[in-house]
């Protein structure tokens, strides 16, 4: 696979996030464990997963055993219920090769100083559809899942940086509410990421009612890590300069070169892609009652569809 694209912690900071994630390196294959067979004993999930990404639910719930009970079944679960995320996922494709040089949003190569990968997200043309942005959560998602493979030592959390220059209300309006709420239960519920910082740059008068449009969605702890900066150059109290990218003040390389190594990887991982089309809930064995879908998905009764002056 392509090089360089995750660095991994070594030393004095893999120590340090051995004791964040609340990792025993003498109990965990213990966990490990436990956590296989329990998937051997659900009819509606996949009798064997590879215990690389298990160790990375594992470290993201904190080795809480239930809560990682709670994540994996709700991963494979939205993997059933989300097939517009979920398939089709060749990044090849005339639509996707296009859309990812549109897009930006491939995670940094290295970690900050307590362990944290840091992801900054972009849009390069203003003209992205609706269509075009249900493709932008599918790629996000096509790189966690790499992520779920390749994180082998685990990180101290994440930071992502949203960069909102080429967000207008033409896009607010269309952002279907659903398609937020699906994505975002993914995030939140579907996947080992410890959300730690959310920065956003570049604002203007919309990003506000964007921030606004996305916070029902959100967890209460999420929403008091979102912070809006004025100044680009705030960054540097949360990231490392050297970590930061060139074309945003930093020493960090290129973001452009940083993307594009992503998109090679995501092209090396196109049959691995193909065949994990397969893995995923069957409701149908599910004990008890299944997923209602259309339960999981109704828009919160606190939602407010966005109008724009």
């Amino acid at each position: 696979m392509t090089a360089a694209t995750l660095v991994q912690p070594s030393g004095e900071l893999w120590k340090k996030i051995r004791v964040e994630l609340n990792e025993d390196v003498n109990t965990r294959d213990r966990d490990l464990q436990h956590i296989k067979e329990w998937l051997r004993k659900q009819p509606h999930l996949p009798d064997e997963w590879d215990e690389g990404r298990i160790m990375t639910f594992l470290r993201g719930c904190s080795f809480s055993l239930e809560k990682c009970k709670r994540k994996l079944d709700m991963y494979f679960t939205m993997r059933a219920a989300c097939p517009e995320f979920f398939s089709n996922r060749d990044i090849s494709r005339p639509d996707l090769a296009a859309l990812i040089t549109k897009v930006q949003g491939a995670p940094l190569p290295g970690l900050t100083p307590n362990g944290r990968r840091v992801t900054i997200c972009r849009g390069l043309d203003m003209n992205i559809d609706s269509n075009q942005i249900n493709d932008v959560f599918k790629i996000a998602l096509m790189i966690g899942d790499v992520r779920l493979k390749e994180e082998k030592e685990g990180v101290g959390g994440d930071i992502y940086v949203l960069d909102a220059s080429v967000v207008t209300p033409a896009h607010l309006s269309r952002v279907s509410p659903s398609a937020v709420k699906k994505f975002l239960i993914c995030v939140q519920e579907a996947t080992p990421i410890k959300l730690k910082e959310v920065h956003v740059v570049n604002t203007s008068p919309i990003i506000e009612a964007m921030v606004n449009f996305v916070k029902p969605f959100l967890k209460d702890k999420i929403k008091k890590r979102i912070f809006i900066h004025s100044d680009i150059n705030e960054l540097t109290k949360y990231i490392p300069k050297e970590m930061i990218p060139e074309e945003y003040g930093g020493d960090g390389g290129s973001l452009d070169d940083i993307n594009d190594a992503w998109r090679k990887k995501l092209e090396e991982y196109t049959a691995w892609f193909k065949s994990e089309e397969s893995v995923k809930a069957n409701e149908a064995l599910r004990p008890g009652k299944p997923t209602n879908y259309d339960e999981l998905f109704g828009i919160d009764g606190s939602f407010r569809q966005l109008t724009i002056d």
